[in-house]
């Protein structure tokens, strides 16, 4: 009698660990499916997207053309200057503008 307890008993051991290692090698089999699934489904989604934006010009929109340098402080006083001569700004507007200039 104990040898057929002990042979059953490794046999319930046996039948136990297989079912352990398959369910394992299940479980990493429809892991590893159920990710190249989601890979595939990315990138299809992604080709769709691709396809879907409008297309962008291969060429570069020219730089638009460079400001014109700033005039001088000194530029800028002497047209002050002028202005001010010719009576077209009051001695008040020629104060105010003078002191932005040279605030700048």
């Amino acid at each position: 009698m104990p040898g057929l307890i002990r042979g059953v008993a490794r046999t319930a051991v046996i039948a136990g660990t297989a079912t352990a290692v398959s369910n394992r090698v299940s479980r990493r089999q429809a892991n590893r499916w159920s990710q190249q699934a989601y890979d595939q489904e990315a990138r299809a989604a992604s080709e769709q997207q691709q396809y879907a934006q409008p297309q962008q010009p291969q060429y570069q929109q020219p730089a638009p053309a460079p400001a014109a340098p700033a005039a001088s402080t000194v530029d800028q006083l002497k047209e002050l200057a002028a202005l001010y001569q010719q009576g077209i700004l009051t001695e008040d507007e020629f104060a105010a503008q003078k002191a932005k200039i040279l605030a700048s």
